[in-house]
C-alpha cells in the first residue's frame, strides 16, 4: 500500500469526520453536505440538490461496504479498506467527483473560479495553503479559473491507492512553498 494512499485516506477520514468524534456516521455526510451546499449559494437548486445526494450515497456506499462490525458507523480501522479496494467505491467517488465539480461551475463553462474552489475545499476542511497549491497544480486559466474536468480526474485518482505523486497529494501535509 502506498504510503501517500495512506496519508490521503487518514485525511480524508478526518474531514469525513465532520463532527469529530472518531467515527464517520450519516449526520456526517449531512453535515458535510450542507456546508459544501452552504458554500456555493449561488449554484442553482438542482446542482445543490445533486451534491447533497451525491453525499448521501457515498455514505450509503461506504457503511454498506466497509462497517464489518455492523454498528453503523466506520472506525478508522474499517475505513482503511477504501484503500485496499479502491473499486468498490468508484462509482460513488465518480459521482461525487461529478456532483462537486458541478456544483462549482457556476455559468456552466467547464472552469471554476478560484474563490468558488477555495469556498467548497475549505467547507470540506482542506487547509487554505493546500487547495491553493492543488488549484495551482490543476494548470489554472490565468490564475482564476481551473479545468473542471482537471479538479474531477484529480478527485478519482485521490482515491486510488496507485496513483502516487497526483496533484491530490498537496492536500495532505504541508504544501511546498
Amino acid at each position: 500500500m502506498q504510503a501517500e494512499a495512506v496519508d490521503r485516506v487518514r485525511l480524508v477520514f478526518t474531514l469525513f469526520d465532520a463532527d469529530g468524534n472518531g467515527a464517520i456516521e450519516s449526520d456526517d455526510f449531512e453535515l458535510m453536505a450542507d456546508r459544501v451546499v452552504a458554500a456555493v449559494p449561488e449554484a442553482d437548486a438542482a446542482k445543490r440538490t445533486a451534491m447533497a445526494g451525491a453525499l448521501r450515497r457515498f455514505w450509503t456506499t461506504l457503511v454498506t461496504e466497509l462497517d464489518a462490525d455492523g454498528d453503523g458507523n466506520i472506525s478508522f480501522e474499517e475505513f482503511r479498506a477504501i484503500v485496499l479496494s479502491p473499486e468498490r467505491f468508484a462509482g460513488a467517488v465518480d459521482e461525487f467527483a461529478q456532483a462537486l465539480t458541478a456544483v462549482t461551475d457556476l455559468d456552466g463553462d467547464g472552469l471554476v473560479e478560484r474563490p468558488t474552489f477555495v469556498a467548497v475545499m475549505r467547507a470540506i476542511g482542506f487547509a487554505l495553503p493546500n487547495i491553493n497549491a492543488l488549484f495551482d497544480a490543476l494548470e489554472p486559466v490565468g490564475t482564476d479559473q481551473a479545468s473542471v474536468p482537471a479538479w474531477a480526474e484529480a478527485i478519482r485518482e485521490y482515491y486510488r491507492p496507485d496513483a502516487a505523486g497526483t496533484a491530490g497529494d498537496l492536500l495532505v501535509g504541508t504544501p511546498a512553498g
